[in-house]
C-alpha cells in the first residue's frame, strides 16, 4: 500500500512511495521505540555489514512523536532507479544528464509552511536528530545548507557566517556539518567566514530536508562542474528531466530554487563540539567545528525527519563513489580513447574517494599505466588505482585481490608518484601540506605472449546450479 498518497514524486515523500511500491524488500520499517544515542547509527551499520542497503524509517526515536528516515541514498539500485538506468550505466547516466540543466519552477506554496516555530519557540529537542557516535559532543546536523546569494557568489559554494556571539540557547544548537553530498573541499572553507562575514545580515542560512536522492545528489554535479558556475538545484533539475518546483521564500525574498519540505533558518557557529565523524572512519581533528544555531523551524503537519547516517556509512558516501567513477571514466575516454570496455568502480569500502579499480581491454603494454594516472591527475581524493582486465568482476573485491596477487610483477607493474596533492580529510596527508604519495598498479595479463588460462563456469552452468540449490531451499543473492 502507497504509504503517502497523492506525494509529488520529486519529494522525499515520493521517493518512499517508489521504494515501498516498487522495491519492498529495500524498506525496513522500524515500529519499535529506540533511543536518539547511537542506536538509528548502529542499526543502519549492522545492516551495511550484512550487506543489506534497505531504507529505514524509525516510527518513534526518543518518544519525539516524528518519524525519522534515513539510509535512503545507500543502494545503487534505488539510485539507478532514480534515474531510470541500470547500476552499471549509473555513473555515465548521472555524469551525462547533470551537464544539461533545466531551469527550476516556482510554485505558490511550500509543503513546509504549515507549521512555523521562531526565536524563543525553536526547540530543537523536540525533532529526532540523532546522536550517532560518542565522540559527537551534540546531535549531528546533516542537512543541506543553502544561503541566500550575493550578486557576486551566484553558483558559487556555500559560504559559512562568521562567529555568532556566546550565549545560545542548548535548545536552540545543533552540531552542523559540511554537507553530506555536496562534499565541499575543505581549503575552500577558509575563505566562507571571511567572504560571509561583509553581509552575513543579508545571507542568512537554511538547511533543507525532505527531498529525494537526486536533488540530494545534485550538489556532487555542481561542484564538479568545471566548465561555468550553475545554481544548486539545476543539476537536480537535469538529473530528474523536469525542473524542480519550489516557493518564494516569502519572509526571505529568496527565490525558490528546491522543493523543499523543512528549511531550518539559523546560522552557524564556531564551537568546540567535539572532532566530527568523517566519511574516512575516523573523528578528524582536521574538520571544522560549527554549531548551526536555529532562529526558525518550518514543517508540515505530518511531518518525517530526515537524517544522513555519518561516517563511513553508504548513506553518507556512496553518491560521491559514483560521481568520482563518472568524472574518471570521463577522464579515460578523453585521454585514451582508443581502449575499449572502460568500467570504473570507487569502492565504498575505502570510504568511497581513496581507491578506484578500473578494469578494460588491454590492447597494448602501458595502456593501464595511462589509465592509472589520468585518474590520479583527475581526482584529488583518489591515491591508489587498480587496473585489472575486462575479465574481473570490479564490483567484487575478491576478484580484484585474485588478480593482483595472480598477475602483478612488483618490480614492473607497480609505480609511486610522490609529492602529490592530496585531501586536507586523509588522515594519512602530511598534516603540514597534505601532500602525499600516490599509487598505480598494472594488474592485468601481459601482452604478446601466453598467459596461464583463467578457469572459468559458463553462465548457463551457474544458472543450473542455482536453479538445483534453490529446489534444495537454499537462496542465492
Amino acid at each position: 500500500m502507497t504509504p503517502f498518497p497523492n506525494a509529488d514524486p520529486q519529494s522525499l515523500r515520493g521517493f518512499l512511495n517508489m521504494v515501498r511500491d516498487q522495491h519492498p524488500d529495500h524498506f525496513l520499517r522500524v515500529s519499535e521505540p529506540i533511543e536518539t544515542r547511537y542506536q538509528s547509527t548502529s542499526i543502519v551499520f549492522e545492516l551495511d555489514r550484512a550487506g543489506r542497503s534497505p531504507v529505514v524509517m524509525f516510527d518513534d526515536i526518543g518518544g519525539k512523536g516524528m518519524p525519522c528516515v534515513t539510509n535512503i541514498a545507500a543502494s545503487r539500485k534505488l539510485l539507478a532507479e532514480c534515474l531510470s538506468t541500470t547500476e552499471a550505466d549509473l555513473p555515465t547516466v548521472f555524469r551525462e544528464g547533470s551537464q544539461r540543466y533545466i531551469p527550476c519552477e516556482t510554485v505558490d506554496r511550500g509543503a513546509w509552511d504549515e507549521i512555523v516555530f521562531e526565536g524563543e519557540d525553536v526547540d530543537l529537542t523536540r525533532l529526532p536528530i540523532p546522536h550517532q557516535f560518542t565522540v559527537d559532543a551534540a546531535p549531528l546536523h546533516h542537512g543541506r545548507p543553502d544561503h541566500r546569494a550575493r550578486p557576486e557568489d551566484r553558483g558559487r559554494h556555500d559560504r559559512l557566517p562568521p562567529p555568532d556571539a556566546e550565549g545560545q540557547e542548548p535548545a536552540r544548537r545543533v552540531a552542523a556539518f559540511a554537507p553530506p553530498h555536496a562534499r565541499v573541499p575543505p581549503p575552500r572553507r577558509g575563505d566562507g567566514p571571511v567572504a560571509a562575514g561583509r553581509d552575513h545580515a543579508r545571507r542568512p542560512p537554511a538547511a533543507l530536508h525532505g527531498l529525494d536522492d537526486l536533488c540530494l545528489s545534485a550538489p556532487c554535479a555542481e561542484v564538479r562542474d568545471h566548465r561555468r558556475a550553475v545554481r544548486r538545484a539545476l543539476p537536480a533539475g537535469a538529473l530528474r528531466r523536469a525542473g524542480p518546483r519550489g516557493p518564494r521564500r516569502r519572509r526571505d525574498r529568496h527565490r525558490g530554487r528546491d522543493p523543499r519540505r523543512r528549511p531550518r533558518a539559523g546560522r552557524p557557529v564556531r564551537r568546540v563540539t567535539g572532532y566530527p565523524s568523517e566519511f574516512t572512519g575516523y573523528a578528524s581533528y582536521r574538520s571544522t567545528q560549527n554549531v548551526f544555531v536555529a532562529h526558525r523551524v518550518r514543517m508540515r503537519r505530518d511531518a518525517i525527519f530526515h537524517s544522513v547516517v555519518a561516517g563511513m556509512s553508504k548513506d553518507h558516501i556512496l553518491i560521491s563513489c559514483i560521481t568520482r567513477e563518472g568524472e574518471i571514466l570521463n577522464a579515460l575516454k578523453r585521454n585514451i580513447p582508443n581502449v575499449q570496455a572502460v568500467h570504473v568502480h570507487v569502492p565504498h569500502s575505502t570510504c568511497g574517494a581513496f581507491m578506484a579499480v578500473i578494469s578494460l581491454k588491454k590492447i597494448a603494454e602501458g595502456e593501464p599505466q595511462m589509465a592509472a594516472m589520468a585518474a590520479l591527475s583527475t581526482e584529488l581524493y583518489t591515491k591508489y588505482v587498480i587496473v585489472v582486465d575486462d575479465d574481473v568482476d570490479i564490483f567484487d573485491m575478491n576478484d580484484v585481490f585474485w588478480a593482483i596477487a595472480t598477475r602483478v610483477r612488483a618490480e614492473k607493474d607497480i609505480f609511486f608518484v610522490p609529492g602529490c596533492k592530496g585531501a586536507i580529510l586523509d588522515p594519512s596527508s602530511d598534516p603540514e601540506n597534505f601532500t602525499l604519495t600516490k599509487m598505480g598498479i598494472d594488474a592485468t595479463r601481459p601482452t604478446g605472449r601466453d598467459f596461464a588460462e583463467r578457469l572459468v563456469i559458463s553462465e548457463e552452468e551457474r544458472a543450473k546450479a542455482r536453479a538445483i540449490l534453490e529446489r534444495a531451499g537454499v537462496k542465492i543473492g
